[in-house]
């Protein structure tokens, strides 16, 4: 839930202006940031603060501390007097010098979505080793859909596994769940990574391990269109006629659904046949999955060999 204080026109997904029920972030002008202030004090619920054209006089801020806070002005000088008042008193705060509201960070700032990347399956198709380790274009597989998640704008990035080899490979580029119970099916990895969530992220990017195409801009689209005023909780890659296919974005306000789920059921058992609760959006990238050698070998043909450098 945003809550939009005054009379900015913002088309995020969530928006009221009336004050709302429950956790929620919230947009101010900064002629407005006094009556915001008192609201925070009243509202331990309230998470986030964008404040958009800063007044003159930095007020007391110490209210915020505990929460994330974005200042968007056009002034340098007035940004960072602001700036270094908040980051004395210890709260998180961000910046963004333009004398125009920029949409897309006001809405990643408000909205912030996680990503879970799902490696913790057994390979049972794919003879030999894990086949997360293989190597697509000079980078094992995992690595690539954990790219796409970080570069394409998930706050909080983990991967869930269940084997050291695929914990080596990711060697501190992310978070790292471990799953126990990882044979049981994929509904318990899936739970593993909600747990390790922060409590601030509104929605999760559930990827696959096995789809080194996908890319950033794939994950970059589907949170894009997620933010977005009048988008349902759900958000997938269209694929053929009246299809989808991951990854896919789950609002925090279907968490509970997902909780419930055994054995090898994900998202999918979420949400078939209920068209309500899912957009599915065109996204560049290509979501193959690689199951079989014959899928490895189909992927590794879309990159050219490098030739070797000739030596003097």
């Amino acid at each position: 839930m945003v809550f939009v204080m005054g009379d900015l026109d913002l088309a995020i997904r969530g928006r009221t202006y009336r004050e709302p029920d429950g956790p929620h972030s919230m947009v101010v002008r900064g002629k407005d940031l006094d009556a915001a202030l008192q609201h925070i004090e009243a509202r331990s619920d309230c998470q986030s603060v964008a404040v958009v054209g800063l007044p003159e006089q930095v007020p007391d801020l110490s209210s915020l501390v505990g929460r994330r806070l974005l200042l968007v002005d056009g002034d340098s000088a007035r940004l960072r007097e602001f700036a270094e008042v908040a980051i004395r008193l210890g709260i998180e705060v961000e910046w963004i010098r333009s004398a125009r509201p920029p949409f897309q960070r006001l809405a990643a700032a408000l909205l912030p979505v996680g990503g879970i990347v799902l490696a913790a399956g057994a390979s049972s198709r794919m003879p030999g080793s894990q086949k997360l380790l293989l190597d697509i274009d000079g980078t094992p597989m995992v690595r690539h859909v954990l790219e796409a998640a970080t570069e394409g704008g998930c706050h909080q990035t983990v991967v869930v596994y269940a084997e050291e080899d695929v914990r080596r490979v990711i060697d501190g580029r992310a978070e790292l769940v471990f799953n126990p119970k990882a044979q049981s099916g994929m509904a318990s990895s899936l739970q593993v990574g909600l747990r390790a969530m922060r409590p601030e992220i509104e929605a999760t990017v559930v990827l696959l391990g096995d789809q080194p195409l996908v890319g950033s801009r794939t994950v970059a689209a589907l949170i894009r269109a997620w933010r977005r005023e009048g988008s349902r909780p759900a958000v997938a890659v269209s694929q053929g006629e009246d299809g989808w296919a991951p990854p896919v974005v789950m609002a925090r306000e279907l968490w509970d659904q997902l909780f419930k789920l055994k054995g090898d059921a994900g998202a999918r058992q979420v949400l078939h046949g209920r068209p309500e609760l899912l957009d599915v959006v065109p996204a560049p990238g290509r979501p193959d999955d690689i199951d079989t050698p014959d899928d490895y070998a189909k992927i590794v043909r879309l990159f050219p060999r490098r030739r070797p450098k000739q030596r003097a």
